[in-house]
């Protein structure tokens, strides 16, 4: 098959590609070069320049390629930013997902895999997040998350595309130094950043109910995420017609003042955390369940937490060099 990968030159979509190609899959890149660098795609993978939201363009490219399946990785993804700009990401994450589901149908593509996001749930009032558990999108961006979703089903009732929704909880560490986050809006590079500037990291709120009282969430390593999509695309290879959402994580708990320790020990840095208020919106425990994926794709994630951090390291040393101790 050929796989079309949308936001494939991006710090998720350069390892799905990877993924990809070493699973020996086919893959071809689309992807606008808003945030994606068009150095992380192999030399030996098409590399298309387009928006979503060019419905021709992006029927050109599923004919010239012969494209049998997508993977929807391109949208647009900043909390924060999603509050200020709600309508810059319905049109782009929404509006986007709807031309380019247009184009698959037309074109009969037979299979479709959606990157969806833990955001979709909201604040959850559970020790482990289930697919059935309730979703309660808390922004703008988790919003169009969830109505993405909606939109991939319906599509699959009306018209046999098989597809399926990934719901990632958070993603960290690299395949390679090369394919590392370079945006510093999770935890982890948020935390190195104020370490090799001197800073103490900072843990947002301490009072929540939890063990140490900082925020407790579930990390999952890129590559195993990437390892989860080519599972997903076989999955919907071998039944026509499925229609699967499944919670991508590793079922384990991280508290906020634990990943900051990890993450001192791993750099060589011995600086504690200070203590700023809460954010608004954090829930205080997001930790998922992935036994559905276990059953449903024979996926289970195996690096550990320890391997996120001293991977997104090396990475973040290649891009600041000053950033090593000793």
């Amino acid at each position: 098959m050929t796989w079309l990968i949308t936001g494939g030159a991006g710090y998720i979509g350069a390892h799905v590609v990877r993924a990809m190609t070493e699973a020996g899959e086919r893959a071809v890149v689309y992807d606008d070069l808003s945030t994606g660098i068009a150095g992380r795609v192999p030399d030996e993978v098409p590399l298309v320049v387009g928006s979503t939201l060019d419905g021709e363009r992006v029927e050109r490219v599923l004919a010239e390629h012969e494209v049998t399946g997508v993977v929807h990785l391109a949208a647009k993804k900043q909390v924060g930013e999603s509050v200020e700009l709600p309508l810059h990401y319905y049109r782009e994450n929404v509006e986007g997902l709807r031309v380019l589901l247009e184009a698959v149908t037309a074109a009969g593509v037979p299979s479709f895999v959606f990157s969806s996001s833990a955001a979709v749930y909201g604040m959850p009032d559970v020790d482990l997040v289930t697919e059935e558990t309730p979703c309660a999108p808390m922004s703008p961006y988790g919003e169009t998350k969830l109505a993405g979703e909606w939109l991939v089903r319906a599509t699959g009732r009306a018209t046999g595309l098989a597809t399926a929704s990934l719901r990632y909880f958070n993603v960290a560490g690299a395949a390679s130094p090369e394919l590392a986050d370079v945006g510093v809006f999770n935890l982890i590079p948020m935390v190195f950043e104020r370490l090799t500037e001197n800073l103490p990291p900072r843990v947002f709120g301490d009072d929540y109910p939890t063990p140490d009282g900082s925020c407790v969430r579930d990390y999952i390593h890129v590559v195993d995420l990437a390892e989860a999509h080519v599972a997903a695309a076989r999955a919907l290879r071998s039944s026509p017609g499925r229609d699967l959402t499944l919670n991508i994580g590793r079922g384990e708990g991280v508290s906020v003042r634990e990943m900051i320790d990890h993450i001192n020990a791993i750099t060589g840095y011995d600086r504690p955390p200070t203590v700023t208020p809460r954010r608004p919106g954090d829930p205080a425990r997001v930790v998922a369940s992935a036994d559905r994926a276990a059953t449903e794709l024979a996926w289970k994630a195996k690096h550990d937490v320890q391997a996120m951090i001293t991977s997104a390291w090396e990475g973040w040393v290649r891009l600041h060099p000053g950033a090593a101790r000793g």
